[in-house]
C-alpha cells in the first residue's frame, strides 16, 4: 500500500468560529504534512515530524492544503444555460430551464454534459456536490455512473415534477415513486453515491405527488431530501394558490413530511417567525444560494435571522441560475449580499461554511470536509498569488483571514493549483490543462 504525503500550509476547521480572532476553530500549520493511505488521511501535522520513509513526497509550497469544497445545491442538467437572460424565477423557468432539460430524454446528451460538468466542478475544486437531475432516469444514471468513475462523493436524484411544465418533462406521481425507487436501489450506497429524493418545488408536484414524496422518505429515511422554498414572491403566491389549506409554504413541506436534518431547501429567503421556526425545530437546512438569488433578483438571505432562531444554514452555487461553478465566486458573491443586509461575513466563518459546515449540513462531517485521519483524502490546493492582481494584493497581507479573503474576493479557477479526489490528483489529469 502506497503512501503519500502532501506538503504545504495545512487548514482545516474543528467547528464554526465565532469570531476572526477565534484560533481555536481550526488546523493551521506553516509547513504541513497531509499523509494518504488508501483513498483517505492517516495523519496531520508538522512536516518535520512526518514518517516520510517509502512515501511520495508532492511539494506545494507555498499554497493553502485545503478540504475540497462542498456544493449543497445546484443543477447539473441546467449546465448549458448559465447566463441566460431573464428577470425573474418564473421566467427564466419556462423560457429556458424546462426547454433545456427537456434535451435529456435524448440517447447520449446526459452523459455528455456529465462529463462537462465533473470536469468543471474539479477546476473548480469542489468534491462534492448535491445535484438535481432532470425528471428522465437517465440522467441521473449518468450523473451517479460519472461521478462512480471518478471516485467522488456525489448527492442527487431525479427531479419529480407531474404539472406545470411542457409534457416532455413532466412523469405521474405514480411513476415519479416508481423511477425514484428503482433509482435509489441501483445508485444509492454504490460507490460513494448518494440519493436524493427530490420533488422539484410545490408548483411543480400536485398534492399526488408530495405523497408519493412522502411514501419515499418514510421508505428511505438514509436518503437526503431536496427542494426549493421562498425563493421568488410571486413563487411564494402561486405556491399558496395551490395549497390553499397549509399555513405557509414551509407548511406544504412540513404536512407532507418532508422536513428533517437530511432535507437541504434551497433559497429560504422569505421566511416568516413560523416558517424559521419550524424549520429550526425540525434542523431542516437553509441553502443560501447568492449568485442565482442576486442574477434572479429573488431577494437578500438573512443569515444572522435563521442562525440565530437556530436553523441550519448552508451555501451554494445553484447552477444554472447561479452564475459561476466556483465556490470562491459563490463566497464572493455571498459577502456583497449580508454586507446589503448589515451582516459582516468574516473569511473564517465562509470557508468553514464551504468546506466542514456544508460537510455537517449532509451529516458527513467524520467523512469529508476537513482533514484529520480518517477522512476522505478529498482536498484543494489554493494558490492565493494565481494572478498578476492576487500577487500584487498578497505582497501586502498580515494574516491568514486576508489571505482567505483575497482568495475569496480575487479568485476562481485559476487559483485552485491541484484537486486531489480520494487521494489522486484529479485537475492536473483533466485534458485542455
Amino acid at each position: 500500500m502506497s503512501r503519500t504525503i502532501l506538503r504545504g500550509r495545512v487548514l482545516s476547521f474543528h467547528r464554526a468560529p465565532q469570531g476572526i480572532d477565534d484560533v481555536e476553530s481550526y488546523l493551521y500549520l506553516e509547513d504541513g504534512a497531509v499523509s494518504i493511505e488508501d483513498g483517505l488521511v492517516v495523519a496531520v501535522g508538522d512536516f518535520a515530524e512526518a514518517e516520510t520513509a517509502g512515501a511520495v513526497i508532492i511539494d506545494h509550497r507555498p499554497h493553502l492544503i485545503m478540504p475540497g469544497f462542498i456544493d449543497l445545491h445546484l443543477h447539473y442538467v441546467q449546465s448549458n444555460i448559465m447566463a441566460a437572460y431573464a428577470g425573474s424565477l418564473l421566467e427564466w423557468l419556462n423560457t429556458y430551464t424546462f426547454i433545456e432539460e427537456q434535451k435529456f430524454s435524448q440517447q447520449g446528451h446526459a452523459d455528455a454534459v456529465a462529463v462537462d460538468f465533473y470536469d468543471a466542478l474539479i477546476r473548480h475544486g469542489t468534491t462534492t456536490a448535491v445535484a438535481y437531475c432532470s425528471s428522465h432516469p437517465r440522467s441521473v444514471d449518468a450523473f451517479f455512473a460519472e461521478a462512480q468513475r471518478r471516485n467522488m462523493l456525489m448527492v442527487g436524484g431525479k427531479v419529480m415534477m407531474d404539472r406545470n411544465a411542457p409534457e416532455g418533462l413532466l412523469d405521474t406521481a405514480q411513476s415519479g415513486y416508481d423511477d425514484t425507487k428503482a433509482l435509489i436501489a441501483r445508485w444509492h450506497g454504490r460507490g460513494r453515491g448518494l440519493y436524493a429524493i427530490s420533488p422539484r418545488f410545490a408548483i411543480t408536484s400536485t398534492p399526488e405527488q408530495m405523497e408519493a414524496a412522502q411514501a419515499l422518505v418514510a421508505e428511505h429515511p438514509e436518503c437526503y431530501v431536496q427542494t426549493h422554498l421562498s425563493e421568488n414572491d410571486a413563487e411564494i403566491t402561486y405556491s399558496m394558490e395551490l395549497y390553499p389549506d397549509a399555513k405557509d409554504y414551509t407548511g406544504i413541506y412540513e404536512d407532507y413530511g418532508l422536513l428533517g436534518r437530511k432535507t437541504l431547501l434551497g433559497h429560504s429567503i422569505h421566511l416568516s417567525h413560523r416558517e424559521t421556526t419550524v424549520l429550526a425545530e425540525t434542523g431542516s437546512v437553509a441553502v443560501f444560494c447568492p449568485t442565482s438569488n442576486l442574477f434572479l433578483g429573488s431577494g437578500l438571505f438573512d443569515c444572522e435571522r435563521l442562525m440565530s432562531n437556530g436553523v441550519r444554514v448552508g451555501v451554494a452555487t445553484d447552477i444554472g441560475g447561479g452564475t459561476s461553478v466556483s465556490m470562491l465566486r459563490t463566497l464572493d458573491e455571498g459577502y456583497k449580499v449580508l454586507q446589503l443586509k448589515g451582516q459582516r461575513l468574516n473569511p473564517l466563518a465562509s470557508f468553514h461554511m464551504a468546506t466542514r459546515g456544508n460537510a455537517e449540513a449532509l451529516g458527513l462531517e467524520e467523512t469529508i470536509g476537513s482533514i484529520a485521519p480518517g477522512r476522505a483524502a478529498d482536498l484543494i490546493v489554493l494558490d492565493s498569488g494565481a494572478t498578476p492582481t492576487m500577487r500584487l494584493r498578497k505582497s501586502t497581507l498580515g494574516s491568514l483571514a486576508e489571505e482567505l479573503f483575497l482568495l475569496q474576493t480575487l479568485g476562481d479557477d485559476r487559483a485552485i493549483a491541484e484537486v486531489y479526489v480520494a487521494g489522486a490528483r484529479a485537475k492536473s489529469t483533466l485534458g485542455g490543462l
